[in-house]
């Protein structure tokens, strides 16, 4: 994981998972976008889980709990929007 940029309270990282590995349940204070750019990545938050792909978008709401785990290798990048 590295830190893209940060501006103010919204910072923007990039997070490189290869097949299995698995970041385990936390939350952000922040509203997440999650922009997923290569592999697909099984995303659980709030105990329901969504295979998010290639070029789509989740949004997840500040202290949602979540954690996510790469069925393939995966590119992802993690926008938090501070207020």
């Amino acid at each position: 994981m590295s830190k893209v940029v940060q501006f103010d309270s919204h910072q923007v990282l990039n997070i490189q998972l290869r097949k299995g590995e698995e970041i385990k349940e936390h939350d952000a204070k922040e509203d997440v976008l999650i922009v997923v750019r290569k592999g697909k990545v099984l995303f659980t938050v709030k105990g329901v889980e969504q295979l998010v792909t290639t070029g789509h978008i989740l949004h997840i709401n500040p202290l949602e709990i979540h954690a996510l785990k790469a069925v393939e290798d995966a590119d992802v990048i993690v926008i938090k929007i501070g207020n």
